[in-house]
């Protein structure tokens, strides 16, 4: 595992989002749950969830979704399904 890797997942809760960003990321997603940073940390905390840093900012796809999380304030920044190819 990663440093990078390592230090996130050792701190799932400090994983957050904006309020402002709750609805932006349940449209993205298109889930129907009300806490959207529970869900984005069980995405996070799959043990198939492939997390990688870029810049920044932690990247983390898992179930054809990608999450990106600013690596110093764990915040949630943006979230979108990974078309199909």
């Amino acid at each position: 595992m990663t440093e990078d890797k390592a230090i996130l997942l050792d701190h799932p809760d400090k994983i957050h989002t904006t309020e402002m960003s709750v609805g932006r990321i349940k449209r993205n997603l298109n889930i129907g749950t009300d806490d959207v940073v529970a869900y984005c940390k069980n995405k996070v905390l799959d043990k198939n969830c492939k997390i990688y840093k870029q810049g920044k900012n932690w990247c983390c796809e898992a179930d054809r979704i990608k999450l990106t999380i600013n690596a110093f304030r764990y915040t949630i920044i943006t979230a979108h399904v990974i078309p199909e190819i």
